[in-house]
């Protein structure tokens, strides 16, 4: 298991490199200028990082409260990710259009690009960081074999 200071290491070297691509690489795709994207990514990234530590604190709440358990199966992950995803649209998407000077379709456009960028971005430096960052054999935890792998993050 990875430790705090490990976690907060990933969690910002994520967004950090995130930011920069998204500032120096997307915009120059997109033709859009460098310092607004810069910017905008960068209070979207605040935004992000928030509204997940709310949504997963509600979400769990919720689930205990209906449920009487916050273990997630693979329909509530699915459903949970969803949520959040649409739930951020909401929060970004009219921010986007009036920061961009752009029409609620063109920003819909662009944030679809920007979850399409951030699927393969996410993917990419999470085997990159795993690469550089090994988990240290005596701190894999193994799962009982009888009970079901499950995480609650």
């Amino acid at each position: 298991m990875r430790t705090t200071l490990d976690r907060i290491r990933h969690t910002i070297g994520f967004e950090l490199i995130a930011l920069l691509l998204i500032t120096f690489v997307v915009s120059h795709l997109v033709g859009l200028d460098p310092k607004r994207m810069g910017v905008m990514g960068l209070g979207f990234s605040i935004i992000a990082t928030v509204w997940n530590y709310g949504y997963n604190l509600m979400f769990d709440k919720t689930m205990l409260k209906h449920f009487g358990t916050t273990r997630k199966s693979g329909k509530v992950r699915v459903i949970h990710a969803i949520i959040f995803e649409l739930c951020l649209l909401v929060i970004t998407l009219p921010v986007m259009a009036w920061w961009l000077d752009m029409t609620l379709y063109d920003a819909l456009i662009l944030d679809l690009g920007m979850v399409v960028f951030f699927l393969f971005y996410a993917y990419g430096y999470n085997l990159a960081y795993d690469k550089l960052f090994p988990i240290h054999e005596s701190a894999v935890i193994e799962a009982p074999t009888d009970t079901p792998q499950c995480t609650n993050h």
